[in-house]
């Protein structure tokens, strides 16, 4: 019998800042972009569960938050606090945790910064799998000071589901005969990679729940979705042979930044490649790379207009200073009339670390 867990961090980003600031413990925190009075760029990166209950979700442009908290204070809610993101504490705290996850199961994937799937079906019955899963919640909490939520099931797609259910700090346990009956009264978003569009798409239709899209047959999906459609009618019946497995090579690391005021200013948008590019090279160190031959760059101007540019060295891109200046080289033409020729302000940047050797 296969018994999966996925095991979520509970506002991974919030929680970090929290442990590390007990001042901000049970506060709405939003961590992001300073916020400017509703003036600021950038996006929310996390909001704790206080601060969701004002209507604030991640990857929200910041200003909206901003108006949402002020609305919430006006009401007399409890002001937001907002924090501005540290990735290196973020890393080092996902670093701890996936320490103490990986040799708990027959296999581990680190999914994401915050997220994991262990491989329980050794244990024999999803019992065993629940003690081991409220062991693994205990030993974080103690060591860490973290919370998390554990999906199991009988497949990484039912687990992932699952760790959703019951937010923060759950355990949902769904067992092979449980599937069906766990997922049919669902909304369609539920399913990986459906959506906003694509729930649209469906809803027009008709298809509200993964009943009503377990009810379609996989000829009617594969005539509206290609080949997707047989990957979404195994879906909507709990279907998954996805293994668990780290086996999986990175093709790229990349990082960004929002400028808070559009700018053409050379200095200031050259400090910043080179602070982004020092913090790539120590992210492709993490990950146990010594080394890339690709540097791709993101330009993005006042009008939104983005355009990327890269080049493949020869030899090896080594330091973070030669990533630096593969970058500063090909962001130079953008600060004339060779890429810029009407002067136009920037206002996002990026810089990304591709073709990675060991």
């Amino acid at each position: 019998m296969r018994i999966i867990a996925h095991v979520d961090m509970d506002a991974f980003y919030a929680s970090v800042e929290a442990r590390h600031n007990p001042a901000l413990r049970d506060k709405p925190v939003v961590v992001g972009a300073d916020p400017k009075e509703g003036r600021g760029r950038g996006v929310v990166e996390a909001a704790s569960y206080a601060a969701r209950r004002y209507g604030i979700r991640a990857a929200m442009p910041i200003s909206r938050a901003w108006k949402l908290a002020e609305a919430a204070r006006r009401k007399g809610e409890e002001p937001v606090v907002f924090v501005h993101g540290n990735r290196r504490l973020y890393v080092e705290m996902s670093e701890r945790v996936m320490a103490i996850l990986a040799p708990e199961g027959d296999a581990f994937e680190e999914a994401s910064i915050d997220e994991a799937y262990l491989d329980l079906s050794s244990l024999g019955s999803f019992e065993a799998a629940v003690e081991r899963a409220r062991a693994l919640k205990g030993e974080i909490a103690e060591r860490e000071g973290l919370t998390c939520s554990v999906g199991l099931g009988p497949n990484k797609l039912v687990a992932k589901i699952a760790s959703d259910f019951k937010k923060p700090d759950g355990l949902t346990v769904v067992t092979p005969d449980a599937v069906q009956t766990f997922l049919d009264p669902m909304s369609i978003r539920v399913i990986p990679g459906i959506g906003p569009k694509t729930e649209a798409e469906l809803n027009e239709r008709n298809i509200r729940t993964v009943r009503d899209l377990r009810g379609l047959e996989v000829g009617q999906l594969v005539e509206w979705f290609g080949r997707w459609g047989e990957d979404l009618h195994a879906k909507a019946r709990g279907l998954s042979d996805s293994v668990v497995s780290n086996d999986w090579e990175p093709k790229s690391v990349g990082e960004q930044e929002t400028f808070e005021v559009n700018t053409l200013d050379t200095d200031f948008i050259l400090q910043r490649v080179r602070a982004l590019a020092g913090e790539v090279f120590a992210r492709l160190q993490r990950q146990g790379f010594r080394a890339c031959r690709t540097v791709t760059i993101t330009v993005r101007f006042a009008h939104f207009r983005t355009l990327t540019r890269a080049h493949t060295s020869r030899g090896e891109i080594a330091s973070a200073d030669a990533l630096y200046a593969g970058a500063a080289q090909l962001f130079s033409p953008f600060f004339d009339a060779r890429e810029n020729p009407r002067g136009t302000r920037i206002r996002l940047i990026g810089v990304r670390a591709e073709k990675l050797l060991r």
